[in-house]
């Protein structure tokens, strides 16, 4: 496997550090950090054919609302 070789600064040094597992490389780190399974629109519209889903999600989003506006007027 090729290595190379990275100039950082200490501040990028602690943020990569600080999320660092016990168990890996900072390779490992890297490569997990930046994985594609970070792409926000990976799974966007995955639960819209699930039979429910939407009725859920409005009943949820209409308690939610209701609990807000009577905190709201406390």
């Amino acid at each position: 496997m090729a290595t190379k070789s990275l100039t950082i600064t200490e501040e990028a040094y602690e943020r990569l550090k600080a999320h660092k597992r016990e168990d890996e490389s900072f390779t490992d780190t890297i490569l997990r950090l930046t994985g594609s399974d970070k792409d926000v629109m990976k799974g966007f519209g995955a639960m819209q054919d699930v039979e429910g889903f939407r009725a859920a999600v409005t009943t949820t989003r209409d308690e939610l609302d209701a609990d807000l506006r009577e905190r709201d007027t406390r």
